[in-house]
Formats: structure tokens, sequence, C-alpha cells
């Protein structure tokens, strides 16, 4: 970055291929060798979609997570869809992390800025998903879930109305193993799939906060890969959302959500990317997701 001009290779070659840990190091090590902030150096040396990404990774992660939720919830209306993905997606320890990282970034309680932000019963279900109160000691039990499995059939299907707290209570509480053991209980006495019966008897945030918990319940990367194909799906592209996925999963799963989005797809994450984004934002999100630079 120094003179005229800005060598972006070299950006993309260090920034991109260290862990998160190794980059917060090296944030340190440069303030203290040159006395400069290096997050403020890369944003007066690029632009874009680019600086958001070389940002984006140069963020403590969970640091990153917590900004992420505090803008969805910023200014006017709400991004309920970063709200949904990551807090259905979240284990208990992760939650109680970022709501300790909220408070000390921002000075407000998570929990308060969903319900204020948030209304109904997709506030209740994300309020409920923020307990962090999820059973996670991955035990089964076929008759429990067969009871679970009859409760929802009797919340939702088979009564006029739907009794949307039952749903909540089961799929936020219950452990992933338990939840897919409900879903196959409850084919077997509806004929049809609890996803589907869900999209029947919800709409909107709910419905779509609901799914996203089977989702990641059956299977988390091909959750992720239909949230990276909705960012790039249609007219235009949803950057933050691309950038957040990826940097966030890049040192996590993201070999297996590029399998889920071949397979789910037919077509392999790296063209998609390539069909969607442009310059050294493109060749910097190649190096993330594992992929050789091409013209």
């Amino acid at each position: 970055m120094k003179g005229f001009g800005t060598d972006e290779d070299a950006l993309i070659d260090v920034i991109c291929r260290r862990s998160n840990e190794q980059r917060i190091m090296i944030l340190r090590s440069y303030k203290t060798n040159f006395g400069k902030d290096l997050v403020e150096d890369i944003k007066s040396e690029t632009s874009g979609n680019f600086e958001k990404l070389l940002v984006a990774l140069l963020t403590p992660i969970v640091d990153y997570y917590v900004k992420e939720l505090h803008d969805a919830m910023s200014g006017l209306g709400t991004d309920e869809d970063v709200l949904i993905e990551i807090l259905c997606s979240m284990t208990n320890y992760e939650i109680h992390t970022i709501k300790n990282a909220y408070e000390r970034l921002y000075g407000k309680n998570l929990e308060s800025e969903l319900m204020s932000e948030t209304s109904g019963h997709f506030k209740r279900l994300l309020v409920a998903l923020c307990t962090a109160n999820r059973d996670e000691s991955g035990s089964t039990d076929i008759d429990a879930a067969r009871r679970d499995a009859t409760e929802l059939l009797r919340a939702g299907e088979l009564r006029v109305g739907t009794d949307e707290s039952t749903f909540n209570m089961i799929l936020c509480q219950r452990n992933f193993a338990q939840i897919r053991l409900i879903c196959n209980e409850y084919e077997k006495i509806s004929g049809h799939s609890l996803e589907r019966a869900i999209n029947n008897e919800f709409s909107g945030d709910i419905m779509d906060g609901l799914v996203a918990i089977l989702q990641c319940t059956s299977n988390k990367s091909e959750f992720f890969a239909s949230r990276l194909h909705k960012s790039m799906a249609g007219l235009g592209t949803n950057d933050n959302q691309l950038i957040r996925l990826i940097v966030t999963r890049c040192e996590i799963d993201l070999n297996d959500i590029k399998t889920a989005f071949e397979q789910k797809y037919g077509k392999s994450l790296r063209s998609w990317i390539k069909g969607d984004t442009s310059g050294h934002y493109k060749h910097a999100l190649y190096v993330l997701i594992g992929e050789q630079r091409s013209s």
C-alpha cells in the first residue's frame, strides 16, 4: 500500500490465506510496526465490495457476527434474513458469546433489541432462540419424538388456526438429533414432511425461521448452500450476504457447502461467483473458497 497505487494481489495473498486468528495478530503487529491502523489503511486504499470483504476478514469473527446483527436492526426496517441465518444456525455457546459481545460493543441487550425490532410470533421465535436453552445432549427418545410429532400435528393441521407457541417450544428446545426423529415420526403419522406442514400453516418470517431450523437440523451444509444460491440468484447480487456467508464459513465447513451447492444446483459455487462478481473481489472470493484464480 506504499506509494502510488496498491498491490491488490499482495493484499489478497496475505489476508485471504490466513485464519481469522492470524489476521487479528497481523492487525496488532501492523500497528506496532507502523503506528497505523491496518483496517483504516485498507479502507483508504481499496473500495467497493473488495474493501467490504477485506474489512470483514480483518474483524474478529464474533465482533463481525455482532455487527451484522446490529446492522440488520439499524435504520429503517429490519433485515429478518440476517437474524434467521445467524440465530437459527448457532449453538448455545455461540449465541451466549454473541450476546456478551453485543453488549460490549453496543451497550445494548441483544434480546431487548430483537424484541423492539421484530413482532408477533417471529419475535417470540427469535427471543426463544436468543435464550440459548436448546438441549444439546444428542440423546434421542422415539416415544418422546412420537408425542411431539402428534402435538405438532394437533397444533397445526388438525385445528382451525395454528398454535404457534407449540412449534416454537419444540423446535427451539429439542436437540437436532431429536428434531430429525420428530420429523420422521411426523411424516409417518401425517403422510408428508413437517417442512411442508410449516409451509402450509405459516407465512412470512416465522415460516422462514422455522424452516431454517429444520434445514439446519437435517443438513447444515445444504442450508448454507441454499443461502449462497439466494445471494446470487435473480437480478443483482446480495453482496453483503455473499461476503458474510463466505467469511463466516470459510474456516468451518465451506468444502462441505461447496459439495452441497454443486449437488443441489448442478453447477459449482466457483462458476456462480465467476458469473456474479468481478475483479479483485472475485479473485479474493476464489482464494477463500479454495479455488484457483482465473482471468
